[in-house]
């Protein structure tokens, strides 16, 4: 059964609140990777310098799932857009409600994902 308009309207604020948020920590994590490392300058035990070196790895990481689910964000607006919200990339199925009450971002059904991520696809 189709998405009602107002359905939609709701995901879309859903989606504009995500995605404002995640730009918010992408942008707080690059800055802190890009940060210069001040205390390079004193002396400093080798295990403490590879905590840091490892928090970097795990910013950079991290940032970039993010922005991974980013472009998905930005994929659901474009269809929202085009009027093929709720409508699987794939398959051209239809998304089950739930799955988008639960990842207002999917552009895929979990059958086509599946297929995906195990490389059928």
């Amino acid at each position: 059964m189709p998405l009602k308009k107002a359905e939609i309207e709701k995901y879309k604020k859903q989606l504009l609140q995500l995605r404002d948020q995640l730009n918010h920590v992408v942008q707080g994590g690059t800055a802190d990777v890009k940060a210069p490392d001040d205390t390079t300058a004193y002396s400093q035990h080798q295990a403490d310098k590879g905590t840091d070196d490892f928090d970097k790895t795990i910013s950079i990481e991290v940032t970039s799932k993010e922005y991974d689910v980013l472009r998905l964000i930005d994929r659901a607006l474009e269809k929202i857009d085009e009027g093929t919200y709720g409508v699987c990339d794939i398959s051209g199925d239809e998304i089950p409600k739930a799955r988008l009450d639960a990842v207002p971002y999917a552009i895929m059904t979990v059958k086509s994902q599946e297929q995906l991520e195990k490389g059928l696809l």
